[in-house]
Parts: C-alpha cells; sequence; structure tokens
C-alpha cells in the first residue's frame, strides 16, 4: 500500500511539475511591454534606470518599452544620455506623461520629443523647456494657451527666425546664455523633425517657456496619443508605424501583457550617492574624519570612515554639475575653522572660515535644476554647528588667558604633604611625588597630612591638617 501511494504521489508531482513548467513557458512566451516610473528629477540614477531598462527589454525581446513620466526637469547630461539610448534603440519606447496631474517640464519636453510615441493623461503639461543650467533666473513657465494664441505665437516666433540674426532672436542675457538657448532650439528640433513633430512650438517651449495641456498637444501635434491609462494606451497605438533603429515596425499592442521594471540595487545606490545633500554630507565626514586621523594617529576609525566617506563624495561629484571654485572655498573655509581651534588668532580665521565655507556651500552645485541643490537648510545647519564650535573655543581660550598663571615655588602654596616619619620641629614629607625637608611648629605624626605655608629655599613650611 505504501508502495502504491508513493508512487502515486511521484507521478502526481510530474504532473504538477509539468503544468508549472508549461505555464512558465508560455508566459515567457506571451509578448510583453515593459513600464518602468520615473516620477523625480532626471539625474544620473534616472538614466542608469533607463539604459538598464532598455537592455532588460532587448534581453526578454519586449514588444515595447513604457516610460511613465512625471518630472519636473533635469540635468543635462543625464537627459541626452535617455535620448541617446532611445534614439539607437531597436525597441520602440514610448513616453507616457501620467497619471493626471503630472508633467513633463524642461527635461521631460525633450524625452517627449525624442520617444517613438508621445502620449498624455488627462490634466497633464508639457512645456517650459528653457534650460536651467544657465546663469539668471530662467524664464517664468506660461499657463497653458488656447489655440488662438498658439498660432500667435508661432507666427511672431516664425517672423522673429526670419527677419532677425540668430544672437539677436534669443532672449537677452549674456552670450553664454544666448548659446544655451539657441543649442537646446537646434536640438529639439532636430528631434521634433525626426518624429514628425511641431518643431515651431518646441522651440517656443525653449525660448519662451509655453506650456500646453494634454488636449492642446495633441491639437499641436506635439505629442500622438491622449490615454487615461496604459491599457487605454496600448489600444490607441495598435497598428501605429514607428522607425526605429533597426528600420520600420508596425505596432501589435492591442494583446500585450504589462510587467513593471523596477529599479535594482546600483540604481538606488546610485540615487542616494548622487542626492546632493548626501553627497555634501560625504564630503564634510571625509574631511572631518582625516582630519582627526592626522591629530590622533592611530585611532583608525576616523581615517577608515572619513577615506570611504571622501572618495563616495568624489565619486559623486564626478557625474554631478559641481562648481568646483565652491568646492575649494568649502576646503578652505574648513581648513581655516580648523586652523582656529590650534593656531587661536581672536575669531580672524574662524569668521574667515564660515564665510568662505557657507558662499561655497551655496554655489557647490552649478544649476538651477530642482532637487540637484544642496538645501539651505543643511548649508545654514553645518555652518551653524560649526560657529557654536568656533565660539566655544574662542570662550575656552579667553577664561585661560584670563587666568593667573602661577609658576615656581609658589605654586607649591596650600598644596597637601605627607609626613614620612614623626617629627616635633623638622622632618620629611612626601609632595607631589618628592621628598621635602618640613619644618612644623606643632608635633606630626608619621602619615599625617599636611598643609604647605612657605617654601623657603627646599624647605617647606607646614602645618598639620
Amino acid at each position: 500500500m505504501l508502495r502504491v501511494l508513493a508512487v502515486l504521489a511521484l507521478a502526481l508531482g510530474c504532473v504538477l511539475g509539468t503544468v508549472v513548467a508549461q505555464d512558465e513557458s508560455r508566459r515567457q512566451a506571451a509578448p510583453i511591454a515593459l513600464v518602468l516610473d520615473i516620477q523625480d528629477a532626471i539625474g544620473p540614477a534616472t538614466s542608469s534606470y533607463f539604459v538598464r531598462a532598455l537592455e532588460t527589454a532587448r534581453e526578454r525581446n519586449a514588444q515595447l518599452l513604457i516610460l511613465q513620466l512625471d518630472t519636473p526637469g533635469g540635468l543635462d547630461s543625464a537627459m541626452r544620455d535617455m535620448i541617446r539610448a532611445t534614439l539607437s534603440s531597436e525597441i520602440p519606447v514610448v513616453t507616457f506623461v501620467a497619471p493626471s496631474g503630472a508633467r513633463a517640464a524642461s527635461a521631460g519636453t525633450y524625452l517627449l520629443y525624442a520617444s517613438h510615441i508621445a502620449a498624455m493623461a488627462p490634466a497633464t503639461n508639457v512645456g517650459a523647456a528653457t534650460p536651467v543650467q544657465i546663469g539668471g533666473a530662467p524664464s517664468k513657465p506660461q499657463p497653458p494657451k488656447d489655440e488662438g494664441e498658439a498660432d500667435e505665437e508661432r507666427k511672431e516666433s516664425d517672423k522673429e527666425r526670419n527677419d532677425e540674426p540668430p544672437e539677436e532672436n534669443t532672449a537677452p542675457g549674456s552670450a553664454g546664455e544666448r548659446k544655451a538657448v539657441n543649442d537646446a532650439v537646434a536640438y529639439i528640433r532636430g528631434l521634433a523633425e525626426l518624429r514628425n513633430r511641431n518643431a515651431d512650438w518646441a522651440e517656443a517651449a525653449v525660448r519662451a517657456a509655453v506650456s500646453l495641456s494634454a488636449r492642446q498637444a495633441l491639437e499641436e501635434r506635439v505629442i500622438d496619443v491622449v490615454a487615461a491609462d496604459i491599457p487605454d494606451l496600448l489600444r490607441q497605438i495598435d497598428g501605429r508605424r514607428v522607425q526605429v533603429s533597426g528600420g520600420e515596425q508596425v505596432l501589435s499592442t492591442a494583446s500585450l501583457q504589462i510587467e513593471r521594471i523596477e529599479p535594482d540595487w546600483r540604481t538606488r545606490v546610485l540615487a542616494v550617492l548622487t542626492n546632493p545633500n548626501v553627497a555634501y554630507l560625504l564630503m564634510l565626514v571625509g574631511i572631518y574624519g582625516l582630519l582627526l586621523e592626522g591629530y590622533n594617529p592611530g585611532a583608525i576609525l576616523p581615517g577608515v570612515v572619513g577615506a570611504i566617506s571622501l572618495l563616495l563624495a568624489l565619486y559623486a561629484f564626478q557625474i554631478l554639475p559641481v562648481n568646483y571654485a565652491g568646492l575649494g572655498l568649502m576646503i578652505l573655509g574648513l581648513a581655516l575653522m580648523t586652523a582656529e581651534a590650534f593656531a587661536p588668532s581672536f575669531g580672524v580665521l574662524g569668521l574667515g572660515g564660515i564665510t568662505a565655507f557657507v558662499v561655497g556651500s551655496i554655489i557647490l552645485m552649478d544649476t538651477k535644476v530642482p532637487g540637484f541643490q544642496v538645501a539651505r537648510a543643511l548649508i545654514g545647519g553645518v555652518a551653524l554647528t560649526g560657529g557654536l564650535v568656533f565660539l566655544l573655543t574662542a570662550g575656552f581660550l579667553i577664561r585661560a588667558r584670563k587666568q593667573k598663571v602661577v609658576t615656581g615655588p609658589e605654586q607649591l602654596l596650600g598644596e597637601t604633604a605627607v609626613a614620612l616619619e614623626d617629627f616635633e620641629h623638622t622632618g620629611m614629607v612626601r609632595l607631589r611625588g618628592e621628598i621635602w625637608r618640613a619644618q612644623s611648629a606643632s608635633p606630626v605624626r608619621k602619615g599625617q597630612q599636611v598643609r604647605v605655608l612657605r617654601v623657603t629655599g627646599l624647605t617647606l613650611e607646614v602645618e598639620a591638617e
């Protein structure tokens, strides 16, 4: 009976294993659309996440990669990395500004123009693509305009472009600002012409920071689809033709299975390290750790923690838009504050160090992109802590200078000595580990404590306590 049951259990296990394997095989063979979600400023971690998602899509033979986007903008270098990956991709990339209430501002507008299919959910907006890395305040984003205003704006833009030289065609500002704007205009117009989208509005988004709602963007040929959600998006783009790196493709998306790609551990670690506030703190920990190790050789722990923190901070700084003048001012400020503690200068070094540190911290990140600035509260907190340490150190030094310093035999007055023998007038006592001759007006017993009244040569005048 037991043998029969064992055989039945084995057979049942084989059947279940076969069914599971077949289900897994069918699941892997079914066409899929991979979805990644970006809901923040575009930076190095974002571009790495996107590029890895494209690699995953190729490995899994996905039919489509959907970038669900909600961003206030981002770094130019990270945006261009994502666009290069999109333009060279053999898998169609769909940028979908969603959910409702999301936006594709600044760098998000370029990504939308570069994608094979551009889509938006209702109650979303796109635009305000003026470069913000350049000096000066960026143009203030305008509210969405109706069709008549948009047409009038395009006519004015065309007239300016046809009637005026390129350098005079830009908003007022320095030559560097005009070059940055003209470069951005040429870049986004090239993307618009490649995808057959509205190049004139794209230029207006860069020069005048204009924006459009989802419905207006569809009417202006900025996007291809307005969809409520991803299933609705897949139904609407089914049968469309797109030009990818490998040639023209006809999308078959109605029956695609949707799978989401979550950021892996490398992307999460990179996102933490490239946070300007984290990189800022790592640099401070690194510098102070090495300073502590230098003043306390052999402590080991401060040196190890400091070296690791400093290397991580330098790694983050090489991929962030760092102003090295600001970094230099910060290091100078820390050096001056440290010097104040070891070489008092009545506050000159300390105040100069705090000033240099604060100014350097403010200009450390050479960009006005949201999410890539060191928090002012963090700078203030670190500067306040440094200032308090400086004030405490200065207070200790001032009190030490005011104290009367007693040297020579006078410093023994009032000290307590111990009698080494019984004596009535003269005997030997121990004081501070030394043996002295002592005189007393009253008898003293061995081991008794006596107080020093006067020092005459090498003899102490004492009295019993």
